[in-house]
């Protein structure tokens, strides 16, 4: 019997890089983030809201002489929530 030779075979030429599947899991993985980045930021810069002072949200459509009832107003909600004990 003979034994078989242990030189290695010829396989052919080797593949190009953009042919093996693992570099473009290497590759899409982090391109996806990118993608998905630049996609949050247009959203979050398009549809940003229009700053607003907080003297003009308070005032919006009331008379300058029901500004003192409405700040005890709402002063005294915010304080009124009750606390539960155990």
């Amino acid at each position: 019997m003979s034994q078989p030779s242990r030189v290695p075979r010829e396989t052919g030429p080797a593949a190009a890089w953009w042919r093996m599947p693992m570099v473009w899991l290497v590759i899409g993985g982090p391109a996806a983030v990118v993608v998905a980045a630049i996609g949050t930021a247009v959203v979050a810069f398009k549809g940003a809201d229009p700053v607003v002072s907080e003297h003009s949200s308070v005032t919006a459509g009331v008379r300058p002489s029901e500004l003192p009832a409405l700040q005890a107003r709402n002063q005294g909600a915010a304080v009124a929530a009750p606390t539960s004990r155990r």
